[in-house]
């Protein structure tokens, strides 16, 4: 695994270059001011059309503008609410918020952009069945200009990044942080548990196809927001005084360096814009091309009226959601909060052993410390287990190759845990088994934060006597780095930040309400996302693909849960990954084919600023509009 987040890395460092993020920024401000500011289109006429005020059983499509925004809600309102939201916290700072909001403003524009594009290319060959998405429109785009093989191959590089996202962002990390969370606060359910339940579920309801994720979906994402959105306002509401001191800081913070404190290492200002905005761009799904595909299922035979629809996504997921998931852990000072535990004093850094020994003919080598030894064998606490591996280990002596000092990676000379302050206790309880924690070092100058602090993680295992003993993850470094703080910090990846915010405040709250909203936000995001793919796969290798694909998909629900990831800087090696290539492929696609939506766009408004268009008629009670019967 660390050889393969190396190798994610590198990825990343390329495809999330500084000026990919700049390209993305300039390309939403020029359909913003090409459309004429759309995001106020979205925010009144779009609101109509959710409504049901323009919906007509006899148009084309599947379901109704309604149900198509919930589903691409789905997609979007999820984890990356919950854990996307704080990792940009956690790793950028509070100043990565503020580019959130700037992407969540411009990507109203994009959203709108490109679906209004999907619905001018949409095949509707099967008017129950339209197929759409930015394959489709760079397949017929090219083919009008007489470039069919043209359209046909980028197309195809479309979905094959399309796939991707599908299989990394909108499921195994979907997936991962539902097992983190819900193993975190109820450690006796094992992870793959969780994996086969999840599995089971998406199953059941895409196997249905996109009429019955749509049903599932508009009763859903309401469900889910109104839940999670009120227990966010609580919180708000305790702490209504500080929450100008919280705006004016995410600001600040936007354009000066995040100085370090307890928690949070602290940052530049461009770390917090790159993280804010691959955050947001993960969050949103803005210009990656993903919501078109279930837009184009929408009954209509106008495009842009589903264009302004899905304008309305980015406000709802990054400025609304997002920003009281923001609030949430800013106020409760979870992003930059002390220690949960401290040594007597700060220890000394020591290089661990390297243990090297012959594994039924496979050589295997580990990080660590021999905690016991007999004549037979030795007890070695693993500081960096395998999957599925035990953490400590009884190795035969006469299987061990090496045993040595590892000159180039440094772990606290300590391995016992000290007991967690009385506050502590009172928020989360005492340490478990499998707790992830940290302490901070002094070393080699990060390049992204520009400070010589770090993070070395470690994990708690359970020894044979019953006691807890912490297995270090070694902090590679060529020179010794020193630890001044005696701190021991629980560490809180992605989701489980959010929950210890919300325990912060109310102790209980965050165990069980982030808890029941990761498991609705992550199976309608599976949902959303499988459909995404399944229209890739039909475009790449026909129908006869799709319920193998179903299966594969539903497989690695499973193995996300089985331990591969277990930092945030290894969950956003594999989230982003997915991200940028969508964005590298659709981009692109916008640029070249965006002065067709933009001649409609403006066509449609001029239709019905001068009554050449059905002004619509009254709107339908909710009920039906959500349950998809005014379409019926």
């Amino acid at each position: 695994m660390e050889a393969f987040n190396a190798f994610l890395d590198t990825i990343n460092g390329v495809i999330w270059h500084d000026f990919v993020l700049y390209i993305v920024l300039a390309v939403g401000v020029l359909f913003t001011i090409w459309s004429g500011f759309s995001q106020y289109r979205a925010l009144t006429h779009g609101v109509a059309v959710t409504r049901g005020k323009y919906d007509d059983k006899d148009d084309p499509g599947a379901i109704n503008h309604f149900q198509a925004l919930s589903t691409a809600l789905s997609a979007t309102v999820g984890l990356g609410n919950i854990g996307g939201v704080a990792l940009a916290i956690a790793l950028g700072g509070p100043g990565a918020v503020f580019w959130m909001w700037v992407i969540g403003v411009v990507g109203m524009a994009l959203k709108t952009t490109e679906v209004t594009l999907s619905m001018l290319y949409r095949n509707t060959d099967d008017p129950d069945r339209p197929l759409g998405g930015p394959m489709w429109v760079a397949k017929e785009g090219f083919k009008r200009m007489g470039l069919a093989p043209l359209g046909t191959l980028i197309g195809g590089i479309f979905c094959v990044t399309l796939l991707i996202s599908t299989i990394t962002g909108g499921n195994m990390f979907q997936a991962w942080n539902v097992a983190e969370i819900t193993h975190g606060y109820f450690p006796t359910i094992p992870t793959y548990v969780i994996g086969v339940i999840l599995a089971i579920i998406v199953g059941l309801v895409i196997i249905g196809g996109i009429k019955r994720i749509g049903s599932v979906t508009g009763r859903l994402v309401p469900l889910m927001c109104a839940l999670y959105l009120l227990a966010a306002l609580y919180v708000i509401v305790l702490n209504l005084g500080s929450v100008p001191e919280m705006l004016r800081l995410i600001v600040v913070s936007a354009f000066s360096t995040a100085d370090a404190s307890d928690a949070f290492l602290g940052g530049t200002a461009g770390y917090a814009f790159l993280w804010g905005m691959k955050r947001a761009l993960f969050s949103s799904e803005a210009g990656q091309g993903s919501a078109p595909i279930a837009h184009s299922a929408a009954k209509t035979d106008e495009p842009v009226r589903e264009g302004v629809v899905a304008g309305l996504e980015p406000f709802i997921d990054t400025i609304v959601v997002c920003t009281l998931t923001t609030l949430v852990i800013l106020l409760s000072g979870a992003w930059n909060r002390p220690a949960e535990a401290a040594f007597d004093s700060a220890p000394a850094l020591v290089n661990p052993q390297r243990i090297v020994y012959d594994d039924n003919g496979r050589s295997r080598t580990y990080f660590g410390e021999v905690v016991a030894e007999t004549e037979a064998e030795y007890t070695f606490l693993i500081g960096n287990p395998g999957v599925g591996e035990a953490p400590v280990r009884a190795l035969p002596r006469s299987a061990v190759t090496t045993l040595e000092t590892a000159t180039d990676r440094w772990v606290p000379s300590v391995s016992h845990v000290p007991a967690k302050s009385v506050a502590a206790r009172r928020i989360s309880g005492e340490w478990r088994a499998n707790n992830t924690v940290f302490m901070i070092v002094q070393g080699e100058t990060d390049a992204n934060t520009g400070r010589n602090l770090h993070r070395l993680h470690g994990t708690l295992r359970e020894l044979d006597d019953g006691r807890l003993a912490i297995g270090w993850i070694p902090h590679r470094a060529e020179t010794s780095p020193s630890i001044d703080d005696a701190g021991l910090y629980n560490h809180f990846v992605g989701a489980m930040l959010t929950g210890h915010a919300f325990d912060r405040v109310l102790p209980g709250l965050g165990m069980w309400l982030v808890t029941i909203a990761c498991w609705l936000f992550a199976i309608s995001t599976m949902i959303a996302w499988s459909y995404y793919g399944e229209q890739g796969v039909i475009f790449l290798f026909g129908k006869k693909f799709v319920v193998p694909y179903k299966l594969v998909y539903c497989l690695l629900i499973l193995i996300a849960t089985l331990g591969l990831i277990r930092t945030d800087a290894e969950l956003d090696n594999l989230t982003a990954l997915g991200t940028g290539v969508m964005l590298w492929a659709n981009i692109p696609i916008m640029l070249i084919f965006g002065v067709l939506a933009m001649r409609a766009y403006h066509d449609y408004f001029r239709r019905l600023k001068t009554g050449e268009m059905d002004p619509g008629h009254e709107a339908p009670p909710i009920t039906d509009v959500v349950e998809g019967k005014d379409v019926e």
